[in-house]
């Protein structure tokens, strides 16, 4: 593995050790267009969760798309759908 490699790696790891991108990444595999939904939820302001969204995507951890008035997200980065899905099921 290159040094950029365990760069990219370590990047992803550290925007997973936050409590609210694990949060925000499960609830837009359940559905992607679920922002007002995240705010709810989550009890956060909207400018906070477009910030995580932010970091996801300069990740490419997730990517977005209009749908309507709305943006979509989802989880393009396969290894983070799967780390995802074996946190949710502890």
């Amino acid at each position: 593995m290159t040094e950029k490699e365990f760069k990219k790696f370590a990047e992803i790891f550290q925007a997973l050790s936050n409590k609210t991108r694990l949060q925000i990444l499960s609830g837009v595999m359940k559905d992607e267009c679920n922002v007002s939904t995240m705010i709810v939820k989550l009890k956060l302001p909207q400018s906070t969760i477009s910030q995580h969204l932010r970091i996801l995507r300069n990740l490419k951890i997730i990517e977005r798309r209009r749908e309507g008035a709305k943006w979509c997200y989802r989880v393009i980065d396969k290894r983070v759908w799967e780390i995802i899905k074996l946190i949710e099921q502890m």
